[in-house]
């Protein structure tokens, strides 16, 4: 692991603290995990804008999943 130090507003401490203790968990642990969500969260931002521009320049046909529609299970209704 590597240290690393930070600059943090007082109220963004404080606020960490006060979940940390409660999640039984060190400043560095809780830290850790955040930035672990963070960058999961902007990797699937990522995926899902990729995907959208995909669908932008190869917009969906109308007919294109109508095979399917037979397909489909709704459970009882």
């Amino acid at each position: 692991m590597k240290t690393v130090q930070m600059t943090l507003d007082e109220d963004l401490v404080r606020g960490v603290d006060r979940v940390r203790k409660k999640l039984h968990l060190s400043r560095s642990a809780f830290t850790r995990n955040a930035l672990r969500e963070s960058l999961a969260r902007y990797s699937v931002a990522q995926q899902e804008k990729k995907h959208r521009e995909g669908y932008e320049r190869h917009p969906v046909a109308a007919d294109e999943f109508s095979a399917w529609e037979a397909e489909q299970d709704w459970g009882e209704q």
